[in-house]
């Protein structure tokens, strides 16, 4: 393997977290009315998002599949983690990107329905991203 790929998954781990920081503030940011502050951290964590999808798209081009090396009850818990990140995951850039479209319309109602189903599944894709990451290349077996 390239030595140059070999820090993509960390990379791609520190994008998720961020993304996740993003999307906490910008929810929080909108609760309070701070529209500019919201609208700054959705973008971040589009940002992230889609660096970290480049990063992650690269990766796996190059190396391919990463076996999981656990075995018992954490091999199951990382593929019920696995299954459903997976699954979300392919659904937060359509949701993203209608969500978005529907704010830079200026459609705040019909952007805050589709946000409140958005805003969940992404933040979870953000942290499930990371527990994948940590059971596949931190922990000991």
């Amino acid at each position: 393997m390239d030595p140059s790929l070999g820090d993509l998954p960390s990379l791609n781990a520190a994008l998720n977290v961020a993304a996740a920081i993003c999307l906490l503030l910008g929810w929080s940011f909108i609760r309070r009315g701070r529209v500019e502050a919201h609208r700054r951290a959705m973008w971040s964590a589009l940002c992230c998002s889609t660096v970290f999808l480049i990063s992650y798209l690269i990766y796996h081009f190059q190396v391919g599949s990463v076996r999981f090396q656990g075995q018992g009850p954490v091999r199951t818990l990382y593929f019920a983690i696995l299954l459903t990140h997976t699954v979300l995951a392919a659904a937060v850039p359509p949701l993203a990107l209608v969500t978005l479209s529907r704010a830079l319309a200026r459609r705040f109602d019909r952007h805050r329905a589709i946000a409140r189903w958005t805003l969940p599944i992404w933040l979870y894709v953000s942290v499930t991203g990371v527990a994948v990451y940590w059971m596949l290349y931190q922990m000991d077996f």
